[in-house]
């Protein structure tokens, strides 16, 4: 195991089982005819892995994951996240993967990024204070910075590789990309599913501006979810109550870390900064809270 200067650890070795698969985040071991995932406290902004990590994060992202699968119902690529049901041969270090790792199925991953947006910020602001539309999709005149949105906005990506940048695709691209049938069910499930959290996260005082899913087929070809689950780093989180249309909103995500960036005057190309010691520690809180207050349960 790897870890930085703040025992957040950046990378995973399992004795006798080959290199991980690595993404930005996420350690991937293959063990035949299942995965194990081991989610890293590595943080990645404007698609750069930065050098610091932050403690505990894989936790939160893990254990978010787990919670809102378990509150949505559907199906999805979990096996089990309990070690003590792990094989035997990662008995031996169970402990390092206990609330940061899950046994997953195999899926052949659809190639499109389902982003859904109940909210105006981010990259759809811009576009749309420049052309009026979000992803090619026109929208009336009159919203301003963080307004809600009178509907709901299925606005897919491509998916990149570790480096590149995602780039926004309209539907007519998705069609393109993985055949009509596919293309609707990935815009109903996640507009769908977003709703459903999104509803449970304001009575629990957050705002889910907007987040991304994944999905894959499973072995008899059903789409199923994958991959992480509504947590800080594929979302924007507000807390409700200082939530203020015109403005970027406190967040409890890692909008935090890209403001710090955007302040230093970061490139968006690698390498990337270290990250303070009090924005490390900022950033933790806040992954900490989102996951605290939407799972209703401590952080173990």
């Amino acid at each position: 195991m790897k870890y930085d200067k703040n025992h957040a650890l950046l990378a995973t070795a399992i004795p006798g089982l080959p290199p991980a698969k690595s993404g930005k985040v996420r350690d991937v071991f293959d063990l035949g005819d299942k995965l194990l995932m081991v989610v890293t406290d590595r943080i990645s902004a404007f698609d750069v892995i930065l050098p610091s990590g932050v403690p505990d994060k894989g936790k939160v992202l893990n254990q978010l994951s787990l919670f809102w699968m378990e509150f949505l119902g559907v199906k999805n690529h979990l096996i089990t996240a309990d070690v003590e049901e792990y094989p035997a041969e990662l008995k031996a270090v169970k402990d390092d993967l206990r609330g940061r790792s899950m046994l997953v199925k195999k899926v052949n991953m659809v190639e499109v990024e389902c982003i859904a947006r109940g909210y105006l910020t981010g990259s759809g602001w811009k576009e749309y204070q420049k052309s009026g539309t979000v992803n090619g999709q026109k929208l009336r005149a009159g919203y301003q910075n963080a307004s809600k949105l009178d509907e709901v906005l299925f606005t897919p990506t491509t998916k990149a590789a570790i480096g590149d940048h995602d780039e926004a695709i309209n539907y007519a691209q998705t069609e393109a990309l993985v055949g009509a049938a596919t293309a609707a069910a990935l815009r109903d499930a996640t507009l769908s599913l977003y709703t459903r959290a999104a509803d449970y996260a304001r009575q629990h005082g957050i705002i889910i501006a907007d987040t991304k899913f994944e999905f894959g087929r499973d072995a008899d070809g059903s789409l199923i979810l994958a991959d992480e689950v509504l947590t800080p780093d594929s979302s924007r989180f507000w807390p409700l109550e200082s939530y203020a249309v015109g403005s970027n909103p406190p967040s409890l995500d890692k909008q935090f870390v890209r403001d710090w960036l955007d302040s230093v005057h970061f490139n968006h190309q690698p390498p990337a900064p270290e990250l303070p010691d009090e924005v490390v520690a900022k950033t933790r809180a806040k992954y900490v809270e989102a996951y605290e207050t939407l799972a209703k349960r401590k952080l173990v």
